[in-house]
């Protein structure tokens, strides 16, 4: 059954559409040509009629001599993938029509499903309720995470120092994205899905990134790891959340590094 952006039915292949066509005459398709109607179907080719078949060898207890072996089903077809056109005009009307003006909590998936000129079960597919989707419009208009090793420690709190940091001016540069985290953080259900989504799994790479850090000597290992994943990441937080006016050079992701490394106190005199 066809859905209404023309995605095939998620069962797969159309009922009957599998079957092979049956050789004229009644003979089993692919019989060999010039086979008599007394050969006995299923015999060997050239026996007599009423010569009992065997039975193959590993056949089903209880198949008769002579009866056509069960086929084992085909593997079920997946129906086709997704369609990204489909998906990119759903998280654009959404953007549109935050751009109009609608506030996040007058947005309905059957108002979206119009401006997007697709059918609600469409969206359903692929979102469960309207705060999974605008998860992914917000998504949709950060920067993307960069890829981090996974292996390094200093190196991919670098880098995901960084991408907060630019994550911060996108929002700063934007003011409908601003707009939207303004509106998520007064729908607690919303900003839930953001932060388990997103911001969570955002800190935990950020805190296993200071453990390979504290194993491979680069921190020191006599304090609790997630203390020291807030004093890298508290710094920066200061600075694209809570003082919007506050500059966010080019450099800030080495300079929070090279501060902690070096520590406050002053330098011992000599």
């Amino acid at each position: 059954m066809q859905g209404q952006d023309g995605e095939r039915d998620r069962h797969g292949a159309r009922n009957g559409g599998d079957r092979s066509p049956e050789a004229p005459d009644g003979a089993p398709d692919g019989a060999p040509d010039g086979a008599s109607a007394g050969t006995a179907a299923g015999s060997p080719h050239g026996a007599p009629a009423g010569t009992p078949a065997e039975v193959p060898a590993g056949a089903p207890a209880g198949t008769s001599a002579g009866a056509p072996a069960e086929v084992p089903d085909p593997e079920p077809r997946r129906g086709r993938p997704r369609s990204a056109a489909a998906e990119r005009a759903i998280l654009d009307a959404v953007i549109a029509l935050l751009e109009a003006g609608e506030p996040l909590a007058g947005l309905s998936i059957e108002r979206i499903a119009r401006t997007a000129g697709v059918g609600k079960a469409t969206i359903y597919r692929r979102w469960s309720d309207k705060e999974e989707l605008f998860v992914d419009v917000v998504r949709d208009m950060e920067p993307d995470d960069p890829p981090v090793s996974g292996t390094e420690g200093l190196a991919d709190l670098r880098v995901m120092l960084e991408s907060l940091r630019t994550r911060g001016l996108a929002q700063r540069s934007s003011a409908l994205l601003h707009n939207i985290f303004a509106q998520m953080k007064s729908h607690p259900k919303l900003w839930n899905e953001y932060h388990g989504t997103v911001i969570g799994p955002r800190r935990l790479a950020m805190v296993e990134a200071v453990r390979r850090a504290v194993a491979a000597g680069e921190l020191r290992d006599d304090l609790d790891v997630e203390l020291i994943d807030d004093l890298f990441v508290g710094p920066m937080l200061v600075r694209t959340v809570h003082r919007p006016d506050a500059p966010l050079p080019d450099d800030l992701a080495d300079r929070i590094i090279t501060a902690l490394l070096q520590g406050l106190a002053p330098a011992a005199r000599v």
